[in-house]
């Protein structure tokens, strides 16, 4: 089993005013700390932008990259968002990276509310995400979607809808899938051929199941502790891996607990007690 850091399970995050933003040097010496050997990149600015910057950033961690979370909009056809793509692919044509995790950006701030996709905004996604998996395989990347809460790809029907009228792969990410209304197992198993890569979350059910309904925005459900570190929340996490290793699955399980921090921790305290647990019930299942 391959597992992989990603930043957020330290409060890293792209969206404005998301707590305190902790330092790449704290974030990388700390994963090494419990173990891991691989990271994402986190969001665009965290790490460097320039590539070499970037390669030189991770690499005296000894960390190797994955690749990166990667906003984009795609379903408005009087934006392109292949220039962007272009930019980013030559960081990783640099800094290196494998896959580059598609979210479908709503062109809003945060991840509290999205518009509403008429039928040709759907087909200008699916386009696009089709012809972006095809750049990116031109440098060797695999680029697949990760279905998030508040982008245009949220709800299990929508992603059912992108499985069926696209050829792109799917980042599990098992936390924003049941947010959505998934049955994370059942979905696995139907799609394991599938997936790419896996975002490993782990969730409390009681507070998830309250976002669809409008009962809580997804800050509010962060920030009250709605991610549990793997093996503490609802997810069954033994039947995810049996279903992928199944299907012959051999991409990264990302550890990922989203989380707000209100300051810089103490030394070996924090978000680190928290993803060397996820870290450890995730490598008892391989």
């Amino acid at each position: 089993m391959k597992i992989a850091g990603a930043p957020i399970s330290w409060g890293v995050c792209e969206v404005p005013n998301w707590g305190y933003q902790m330092s790449p040097e704290r974030v990388l010496t700390e994963m090494k700390e419990i173990g891991l050997t691989a990271t994402e990149f986190g969001p665009q600015g965290w790490l460097p932008v320039e590539a070499q910057a970037r390669a030189e950033a991770i690499s005296k961690f000894d960390l190797k990259p994955v690749g990166a979370f990667f906003l984009a909009i795609m379903h408005d056809p009087n934006y392109d968002p292949m220039p962007a793509v272009e930019k980013e692919l030559e960081a990783f044509r640099v800094a290196g990276g494998e896959y580059l995790i598609l979210a479908c950006d709503s062109g809003r701030e945060g991840y509290d509310n999205r518009p509403v996709l008429d039928d040709e905004g759907w087909k200008t996604l699916f386009h696009n995400l089709d012809r972006i998996k095809e750049r990116a395989a031109k440098d060797g990347v695999t680029a697949c979607v990760h279905p998030h809460w508040g982008t245009m790809i949220q709800n299990v029907e929508e992603v059912e809808k992108m499985m069926a009228e696209s050829s792109i792969g799917l980042c599990l990410d098992t936390g924003h899938l049941a947010a959505g209304g998934a049955d994370i197992v059942k979905l696995t198993q139907k799609y394991a051929d599938r997936v790419d890569i896996v975002h490993a979350k782990d969730i409390h059910k009681d507070m998830t199941d309250k976002l669809l309904p409008h009962e809580l925005t997804w800050s509010e459900g962060v920030r009250a502790g709605m991610f549990a570190p793997i093996g503490e929340g609802d997810i069954d996490f033994r039947a995810v891996v049996d279903a992928l290793n199944e299907a012959g699955f051999d991409g990264y399980y990302v550890l990922e607990q989203d989380i707000m921090i209100d300051g810089e921790p103490e030394e070996g305290k924090g978000p680190i007690e928290m993803a060397r647990r996820s870290y450890n019930a995730l490598k008892a299942l391989a």
